[in-house]
């Protein structure tokens, strides 16, 4: 990699602003010559989908067997560098090797990485899993005598979604230039849908092969103890895939320059200084400051339900494969969601779709808390009536319809705004700001809900079971820890509070955003120009 930095000294510098006028340039989508880049996208992000699914799989494995939500807390910090990649995305923008290409410096190697990491990875996760001393699905060992590491798999995965990161830094820049200008906007059709499918093969695919009752059912012909895979043998099967098709990508796929034919704008070369001079440009714009406060702000309202209802039904007894397979049958709606949802968010406005999917999305975040609640009523002696699953398949299809409207439309936002000429580090600040509004309510609710909790021991009262040695005397005297107030209901009543509160201020900002003219989003840079006396 070279740094592009160029020094002109003692020099006069002429400062000039340079705004593109192309905001009443509305240009029609035309994919001729475009449908082998976007092929080429969706399969890049599919490989970013990968390493997300497999971190989602493991809070399922962890509650399975007994980890508290606090646990959960602390793993759910393995997603935040999707939250945290600003901090090196300059970085990325700013150093290259001209002659391989601007965005296949980062991307190659850091898929090769992550191919290698992930061979690396697999002698050792069943192990510091505890998988090799549980002894089927339905172990539900304490989870103070569990033997998985918490802090070691948090760091683990963290890594792992570290170069996940990295890539997508990558990718994100690549879009702008690979595609047409007039075709930007199906960058997000392919994020979204690639990384679904990638999402799909890392989490749901692999519980169901790890699933002994789902293999046995389906798949054999003569039942086994354990499933057709293990955590192990995907994730060296994963590391050779991405080890074989980074080499394919470096080889066959040539990084094209910025063409003004293709309706690209001139792009400025930026050392790392410059690119994060930029990057404070960027956040100091006013209509940008506002689209922080939205984006930090805006799934607040919707975390209790995203990432405790899951985790709350398996404790009500829903088998974990089994919920993961509820997935399996809304994968072409997951699919095909983002291509029919594209078609209205193409235009000047794709966060109308934005606004009006947030109603539906808390209806029926209170209809997931409703279906908790009466979880217990129906589950008996771990039989799951069909007709149950069957309501919990619509209200989560109903959900994903919600949940992928808000996603297609802030993309293609984000991708209508975001300045080309800077679009590794612009791109990126967007999703850096998006994923954090999602993350840190996570992590936040996550925590939350034991210490909002109240238990009591039935043969002791005055044993709130508040810690595992209270927990460990009330089982001793032959009592059981039940729940008086369950703090998952507290966190959805704030949540729906606060949810309503947020779109009554945050529907009339946003339609504020989107009626601005593309320059009021393009960041007043400096161009050096040399003057002869």
């Amino acid at each position: 990699m070279s740094n592009r930095r160029k020094k002109t000294d003692r020099v006069d510098r002429e400062t000039l602003l340079v705004t593109v006028n192309d905001e009443e340039k509305h240009e029609k989508s035309d994919l001729r010559g475009d449908w082998g880049n976007i092929s080429i996208l969706f399969f890049l992000y599919l490989l970013q989908g990968i390493p997300i699914g497999l971190a989602s799989a493991i809070p399922m494995l962890l509650q399975n067997r007994g980890a508290s939500y606090k646990q959960q807390a602390e793993f759910s910090f393995a997603h935040w560098p999707f939250s945290l990649k600003l901090l090196w995305a300059p970085i990325v923008d700013s150093l290259f090797w001209k002659r391989f290409g601007r965005r296949k410096s980062w991307l190659i190697p850091t898929q090769y990485l992550i191919g290698i990491f992930m061979l690396i990875l697999s002698l050792h996760v069943n192990r510091w899993l505890g998988a090799e001393n549980s002894s089927s699905d339905e172990d539900h060992s304490n989870a103070e005598s569990s033997t998985f590491n918490i802090p070691l798999l948090t760091g683990i995965f963290f890594m792992l979604n570290f170069l996940a990161a990295t890539q997508d830094i990558a990718v994100d820049g690549w879009a702008l230039t690979m595609l047409k200008r007039c075709n930007v906007g199906h960058a997000s059709t392919c994020n979204s849908v690639g990384q679904t499918a990638g999402y799909f093969l890392g989490y749901v695919a692999f519980m169901a092969l790890e699933s002994a009752e789902f293999c046995n059912s389906y798949l054999r012909s003569e039942p086994a103890p354990e499933g057709l895979v293990n955590l192990s043998g995907y994730l060296w099967f994963w590391g050779l895939v991405f080890l074989v098709t980074t080499t394919l990508v470096a080889l066959c796929k040539q990084e094209l320059a910025p063409s003004i034919d293709r309706g690209h704008e001139e792009h400025l070369e930026l050392d790392i200084k410059q690119t994060y001079h930029l990057l404070l440009d960027i956040v100091k714009m006013k209509p940008i400051l506002t689209l922080v406060a939205i984006l930090l702000t805006a799934k607040a309202g919707f975390a209790a339900c995203d990432a405790v209802t899951s985790l709350k039904l398996i404790d009500a007894g829903v088998p974990k494969d089994k919920l993961a397979l509820l997935v399996v049958p809304l994968v072409p709606l997951q699919i095909v969601l983002p291509l029919v949802i594209s078609k209205y968010t193409a235009g000047t406005r794709p966060m109308e779709v934005y606004l009006k999917a947030i109603p539906y999305r808390i209806a029926l975040t209170l209809a997931a808390a409703g279906i908790v609640w009466i979880t217990p009523a129906i589950i008996r002696e771990h039989h799951v009536p069909y007709y149950y699953y069957i309501l919990l398949l619509t209200n989560y299809g109903l959900y994903q319809i919600a949940l992928y409207s808000m996603f297609v439309a802030v993309m293609a936002f984000f991708a209508r705004i975001s300045d080309p000429a800077v679009g590794g580090t612009y791109m990126t600040l967007l999703n850096t700001l998006s994923n954090l509004g999602g993350n840190w309510p996570t992590t936040v609710v996550l925590w939350l809900v034991d210490y909002l909790t109240w238990k009591r021991c039935s043969n002791a009262t005055e044993n709130d079971c508040s810690d595992a040695a209270l927990k460990e005397t009330c089982s001793a005297g032959g009592g059981k820890c039940t729940i008086t107030i369950d703090g998952y209901y507290i966190e959805i009543f704030i949540c729906l509070l606060y949810g309503l509160l947020w779109y009554r201020w945050g529907s009339g900002k946003i339609r504020q955003l989107q009626e601005l003219p593309l320059k009021a989003w393009r960041v007043a840079r400096r161009v050096q120009r040399a003057h002869s006396s």
